[in-house]
């Protein structure tokens, strides 16, 4: 039996997410729907992108129905903005697919970076190289984990390059470097609000920015490519632009957009979340900093930045090698600790990258791939909780 078949057939003690929508959450939602309110979106998730951005500290957010949709809007976005002198992009090794398949569904030439050994973010020498040889115009960061990267080196690469910076902070909601939040460094950011991250509306994601247009586009490419959700003295400004008459106003199509909606539904989810967020991503920064203690001197794992904040959704650790890997694996499933690879591994091993670019082997996202694995981390765990799995996973080694 393989070790997923076992883990399929457990019903593991220490389960690698929880959900973040308690009973408070649902009891909540069932008065709120007992009113009979319009579910689609609306009003109700104007007021949740509202309270998002006040959270975050950026001016623009929309809400879209999931992280990866986030991504793709962020890529189509900037393409669309005309700022671009080229389509050369760089992206990340360690990562998620859908922090790269926009940049290859929208004709961008990617070229993949090896991870940081520290962040396992991008490594700044490699993409330094990268950027001298390309001349990319656009960077996809992804803040790995809920560790944030080191943001100070990467602007003043950006500061030289010239570069658009993505920023993927899908698995990072609440991270921080130096007092700023993650997701605020990026001309524009994603988040992701899937079961088991920092935060959850069943399924649903953000993208925030600082600059009008690229908030402009979103709102429009979000929706069909329409300027109904635009601000009203913009829509007017299309609309006298193209001699619109008020009959046709609300139907026509500005950008060939997509319907990336969420709904009032998970909006009003996503608020009672934001209320609550500061205490959950404080419980997973103090179970972090347990796995640290107990684990940190005898396996490999992220080391975030000085003055940073971490709030990760897994704990991550580099086994020595694979072999070490099965071993601890298959003792944290028989202890009933559901675990699984770290990330996706290197991205530039699956097949969608090899099929058109050729593998893509770099030394720290190779180990990642081949070596490392994740532990729970919700805001459920108590201090007793990490000891008893650490000790699992040190017996096992």
């Amino acid at each position: 039996m393989t070790i997923h078949a076992q883990n399929a057939k457990l019903n593991p003690r220490w389960c690698l997410a929880q959900d973040t929508i308690d009973r408070q959450d649902i009891d909540r939602l069932i008065d709120w729907l007992k009113t009979y309110p319009r579910l689609t979106k609306g009003a109700v998730t104007l007021e949740f992108e509202r309270q998002w951005s006040e959270w975050l500290g950026r001016p623009h957010s929309v809400n879209c129905n999931s992280g990866s949709s986030a991504n793709l809007l962020m890529y189509y976005a900037l393409l669309r903005s005309g700022k671009l002198r080229n389509t050369n992009v760089i992206v990340p090794s360690v990562g998620w697919v859908t922090s790269i398949a926009p940049a290859i569904q929208f004709g961008f030439t990617p070229h993949m970076c090896e991870a940081d050994p520290d962040t396992f973010g991008l490594d700044l020498n490699h993409l330094e190289d990268l950027l001298r040889r390309h001349q990319a115009q656009t960077v996809l960061l992804v803040q790995v984990l809920g560790v944030p990267h080191r943001m100070h080196e990467l602007q003043a690469l950006k500061d030289r390059y010239g570069f658009y910076l993505l920023e993927d902070a899908c698995a990072a909601i609440g991270a921080e470097y130096e007092g700023r939040k993650v997701g605020t460094f990026g001309d524009m950011a994603s988040f992701s609000f899937y079961f088991g991250h920092q935060m959850s509306t069943i399924e649903g994601g953000m993208v925030s920015c600082s600059d009008r247009q690229f908030a402009d586009l979103l709102l429009m490419l979000r929706s069909h490519g329409w300027s109904k959700d635009l601000p009203s003295a913009r829509h007017e400004e299309l609309v006298e632009q193209y001699e619109i008459d008020d009959f046709h106003s609300p139907f026509v199509f500005y950008e060939p957009g997509f319907n990336l909606r969420s709904t009032d539904l998970n909006a009003f989810i996503g608020i009672e979340q934001v209320r609550k967020l500061d205490w959950m991503t404080g419980r997973r920064q103090a179970n972090h900093d347990r796995y640290l203690q107990q684990l940190g001197g005898r396996f490999y794992t992220q080391r975030p930045p000085r003055h940073s904040k971490v709030a990760s959704i897994s704990f991550g650790l580099l086994a020595d090698s694979p072999d070490q890997r099965k071993r601890i694996v298959r003792a944290l499933v028989a202890e009933g600790v559901e675990t699984r690879i770290f990330s996706a591994g290197n991205l530039g091993l699956h097949p969608f990258w090899m099929n058109r670019y050729g593998k893509a082997s770099f030394p720290v996202a190779d180990r990642v791939h081949h070596c490392g694995f994740f532990l729970p981390n919700h805001a459920s765990m108590t201090e007793q909780d990490v000891v008893h799995i650490s000790r699992v996973v040190l017996e096992a080694a």
